[in-house]
C-alpha cells in the first residue's frame, strides 16, 4: 500500500518539483504515471524508494512512514520493492546469472536458494540459456529483461518501472509491457512511469497524470487487452520449474540413500573383518 498526503518536494536551488500531491495506491493495483519531462515523475519515484525525502507532507509505503524512517532501515524498505530502470543499470563485468543473483546475495540469501530462484526468474522472462552472456552481448530488449528479472528475484510486493521501454524498439516495448501486466495479474503492485501514450492506451488501467509538480488527472482507462495467454505461459513456467525441482530432490534423495547404503555395507564389512581377526 502506498499513501501520499499533501506531499511537496523543494530542492535546495528553490525548484518545487512536487506540490501538495496526494495519492493512494492499493495493494495489487496496476498504475501508469504519465506527464511531460520535468513534470515531477522521477521525483515521485525517488520519494517512494526514499532516495529523496519529501519537504512537506506524509508518505507511507508498505506500512513504513518514510518521513520518519531511520537511514539504517531504508534497505529493508527497498527489499519490499523491485526497481526497473530505463538505462538497465546492469554490471558490465558480470554475466546475466551474476547480475540477477547479485540482488539476492547482497541481502545474504543462501547460495542454494539463489541458484534455484535465478534459474526460475530467467525462465519466467524468457532468458533461459543466456546465463553466461555479458550485458554487451545482449540486445536492448534482452538487457531490459535481465533488469526485470533482477527486480523480481526477491519477490517484491511493489514493482516500480521508470521508463522501462524508453531505450528499446516498439516490438520489444510491447513484450516488456505484456510481462508487466502478467506479473500484476499474479498479485504484484506495478507502477510504470512512461511517456509512451500508445502503450498506455493499449494496456489501460489506472492512469495518473502529473504536470508542473501536480496531479492533474487520475482516471481509469479501459482496455481490450487480454493478459490470460501470457499469464498462462508464466503458470506453465512455474509448473515446469516445480517439476524440475522435484526431480532434483528425488535424485538427491536417491544419491543420499545410495551413500547411506554403501556406508552401512562398509560398516558391516568392517565388523566382519574385526570378528575374523579375533
Amino acid at each position: 500500500m502506498i499513501q501520499l498526503s499533501n506531499v511537496s518536494k523543494v530542492y535546495p536551488n528553490g525548484t518545487e518539483a512536487l506540490k501538495k500531491v496526494s495519492l493512494f495506491i492499493k495493494d495489487g493495483e496496476f498504475v501508469f504515471i504519465v506527464g511531460p519531462s520535468g513534470a515531477g515523475k522521477s521525483t515521485l519515484l525517488k520519494l517512494l524508494i526514499r532516495e529523496e525525502k519529501a519537504s512537506f507532507g506524509s508518505i507511507h509505503v508498505n506500512g513504513l512512514d518514510l518521513m520518519k524512517i531511520p537511514k539504517r532501515k531504508i534497505p529493508y524498505l527497498r527489499r519490499t520493492m523491485g526497481i526497473v530502470f530505463q538505462d538497465f543499470r546492469l554490471i558490465d563485468k558480470m554475466n546475466v546469472f551474476e547480475n540477477v543473483a547479485f540482488a539476492m546475495r547482497v541481502i545474504g540469501s543462501p547460495e542454494g536458494g539463489v541458484k534455484k530462484r535465478v534459474k526460475y526468474v530467467l525462465k519466467l522472462v524468457g532468458l533461459e540459456g543466456t546465463e553466461k552472456r555479458k550485458p554487451h552481448e545482449l540486445s536492448g530488449g534482452e538487457q531490459q529483461r535481465v533488469s526485470l528479472a533482477r527486480a523480481l528475484v526477491n519477490r517484491p510486493q511493489i514493482l516500480i518501472c521508470d521508463e522501462p521501454t524508453g531505450n528499446i524498439d516498439p516490438e520489444r516495448s510491447y513484450e516488456i509491457m505484456k510481462m508487466l501486466v502478467a506479473i500484476h495479474q499474479r498479485g504484484t503492485t506495478v507502477i510504470v512511469v512512461t511517456h509512451e501514450h500508445e502503450l498506455v492506451k493499449e494496456f489501460g488501467g489506472r492512469v495518473i497524470r502529473i504536470a508542473e509538480g501536480e496531479v492533474t488527472h487520475d482516471t481509469f482507462l479501459p482496455t481490450a487487452y487480454n493478459p490470460e495467454p501470457y499469464v498462462q505461459t508464466m503458470t506453465e513456467t512455474d509448473e515446469e520449474v516445480s517439476s524440475e525441482q522435484e526431480s532434483d530432490l528425488t535424485e538427491q534423495k536417491e544419491a543420499t540413500d545410495e551413500t547411506t547404503q554403501k556406508n552401512a555395507f562398509g560398516q558391516e564389512d568392517q565388523k566382519k573383518k574385526e570378528a575374523d581377526e579375533e
